[in-house]
């Protein structure tokens, strides 16, 4: 298993237009295996931080299992617009296809797929609140509809969100933390991202030290 730090701005593979992707260099990624290693799962192109790669078919298998059964502990950091009036809670809210024109773009939906994410404060600013998400369901944009259908969106999202297009400040969500149990005698593996520049004003903002802390 590798665990690397994804850069925002950088899709993970290639898609039908084409362009850069991470998967372009994962060939300097073998360490002496004969094949590159492969995606676990994956994070939206706007997203930094951990991405777990299973460095053979093996381990890719086991990855893959411990994804599907939500074995993985994963902990998002998002800057929210406004914020909830609470300090933690859950949302549960069944997600479906936007429409087949619109790719992986998803809509709440009550006849779609059972999905649940938990959250938790961890600093406010002005019309702004550093949030700790943790998607309990690994649905696609799962946290950015979630946040966006609470009434509080993603600084930055241009789909789900207010931002432009466009010209908008970058997508302030980043994969701050992963847990994954790879070995059944040994702790969880604990790997945390470091809070990536375009995100530190904001975070600075709502609270945060400038320190790397942990979540808990």
């Amino acid at each position: 298993m590798l665990i690397v730090d994804k850069p925002a701005g950088l899709a993970v593979h290639r898609g039908p237009k084409g362009g850069a992707s991470l998967e372009d260099h994962f060939d300097a990624l073998r360490f002496g295996l004969p094949r590159p290693p492969a995606l676990a799962h994956r994070l939206d192109k706007d997203t930094s931080g951990c991405l777990v790669l299973g460095r053979h078919r093996k381990a890719l298998a086991h990855l893959g299992l411990l994804f599907k059964h939500g074995k993985v502990g994963k902990t998002y950091w998002a800057v929210v617009e406004g914020g909830p009036d609470v300090d933690e809670g859950t949302v549960e809210l069944s997600l479906g296809r936007l429409d087949e024109t619109r790719g992986w773009w998803m809509k709440p939906d009550p006849n779609g797929l059972p999905s649940v994410t938990t959250w938790k404060v961890l600093g406010r600013g002005e019309k702004i609140t550093w949030l700790a998400l943790t998607p309990v369901t690994g649905r696609t944009h799962q946290l950015r509809v979630h946040c966006a259908a609470s009434g509080w969106p993603i600084v930055g999202d241009n789909i789900y969100g207010t931002a432009p297009r466009f010209t908008g400040p970058p997508q302030l969500l980043h994969a701050r933390e992963v847990v994954v149990p790879i070995s059944k005698n040994k702790a969880p593996v604990r790997v945390t991202a470091p809070v990536p520049a375009h995100m530190q004003d904001w975070l600075r903002a709502c609270g945060w030290s400038g320190e790397d802390l942990e979540t808990q």
